[in-house]
């Protein structure tokens, strides 16, 4: 639940400081709604900035022109006193300041930044953070160059001509970023193409690029979630000097480091045929546990039969571990965890019990010899237990309302 509170400023347009109706790109939000070209809404998503926001309404204040009409949104996450401090300093401002406090902060920051840009009310809207690290004074440029060049998305680059990452405190911090922007672009060479900082968290977008219900933010590199989901086709880069933090600690972590590769998984596993090859990786590394308790069974002087059967359940107990922790993470929710791991465990088992008859049946009945007939039933099984633990496993169930609707029609 979000609790929101606005504060007009005396200068610019109050259409700028309106929400207008409606998600991201919706086609219902008519051009009268819509601020004249070159308004821009800067959205600032905040956890504990109460030492920053004042020094940054400062900043903005004195860099963005009267004749760019300017609306401020903040997002907080925050368990300390940074709303009051955000609407104590926004009187003096000369523009509209809004602050949305959110109870539940779904999705982290990058969650913050997707709400920012819902209730946002211009044509352009920049994501800039909070710790007065991204220079407000390249805000004026960012929208200039979109207005110039005619691109959707404008990303501010530390790793162009003219551009430093000097704010990261630290060789360490700074190998991190480094490792983070090569990982992404090695997975995303042709989302990314023409991006060369996707790690940025400092970039304008048209809000009509921009469709909320294709993003799924999980973090804080929200220009990454964009670029993969949504990407705009024109995007054009400019310099920045990524400065260091005004007050306070940063809000990187291991936490948060683990929260990003996570992020990256669901990206790289969006498509169907990326999430069959996870699923088929997972697979194989099922056979660790399982030969490793086959083993261990038999040398304890169990039959191997159903010394077999018992190892079998080991492999299927790591692959549903692996694919709910990486794979189906975001499915989670459509079912308990005990009716997931029950419907799992039957198609896992029931792939065991359909290879031995398919092979038969591939050798019996149409000559094949016994290790193509295999290989051939190996293919099959997995593409039909792919297919079944997708489908009966981590899909939605269909609503009761939907089936008698159509059972009425």
């Amino acid at each position: 639940m979000s609790h929101e509170s606005t504060v007009p400023g005396e200068l610019g347009d109050p259409a700028v400081g309106a929400s207008v109706p409606g998600e991201l790109g919706d086609p219902a939000v008519g051009a009268s709604e819509v601020p004249e070209p070159g308004a821009v809404t800067i959205v600032v998503p905040t956890f504990n900035e109460s030492g920053n926001v004042r020094r940054l309404l400062c900043l903005v204040t004195e860099s963005v022109p009267a004749r760019l009409p300017c609306e401020v949104v903040f997002v907080d996450d925050s368990t300390d006193d940074t709303p009051d401090v955000i609407r104590a300093a926004a009187p003096d401002c000369p523009f509209p300041v809004t602050v949305l406090h959110r109870d539940e902060p779904s999705g982290g920051l990058g969650g913050a930044v997707v709400e920012g840009m819902r209730a946002a009310g211009s044509d352009w809207i920049v994501v800039m953070d909070g710790d007065c690290q991204h220079p407000p004074s390249l805000v004026p440029e960012l929208v200039a160059t979109g207005e110039r060049t005619g691109a959707g998305l404008v990303v501010a680059s530390r790793y162009v001509k003219g551009g430093s990452r000097a704010g990261l405190a630290g060789s360490y911090r700074i190998a991190v970023s480094r490792a983070a922007t090569w990982l992404t672009k090695a997975l995303f060479p042709r989302r990314l193409h023409g991006i060369s900082d996707p790690m940025s968290g400092f970039f304008a977008i048209r809000r009509s690029e921009v469709t909320a219900d294709v993003l799924k933010p999980l973090g804080y590199k929200i220009l990454l979630e964009l670029a993969v989901r949504s990407r705009p086709q024109a995007v054009t880069e400019v310099p920045f000097v990524f400065e260091e933090r005004f007050a306070g600690e940063s809000k990187s972590t291991a936490q948060e480091g683990m929260r990003f590769l996570r992020h990256l998984a669901g990206l790289r596993t969006a498509s169907p045929l990326a999430r069959m090859v996870v699923f088929g990786l997972i697979g194989l590394s099922g056979f660790v546990p399982n030969l490793a308790a086959l083993w261990a069974l038999t040398e304890a002087g169990l039959h191997y039969l159903p010394a077999e059967i018992a190892a079998n359940q080991f492999g299927v107990a790591w692959n549903f571990l692996l694919l709910e922790r990486l794979l189906f993470r975001d499915r989670r929710r459509h079912r308990h965890w005990a009716d997931r791991t029950v419907r799992f465990a039957l198609i896992a088992n029931a792939d065991l019990v359909l290879r031995i008859p398919l092979i038969a049946l591939l050798v019996g009945q149409f000559g094949l010899a016994v290790l193509p007939a295999t290989a051939l039933a190996l293919v099959i099984t997995f593409v039909l237990r792919f297919a079944g633990t997708e489908a009966l496993v981590y899909l939605p169930r269909r609503r009761r309302t939907a089936r008698t609707a159509r059972s009425e029609a």
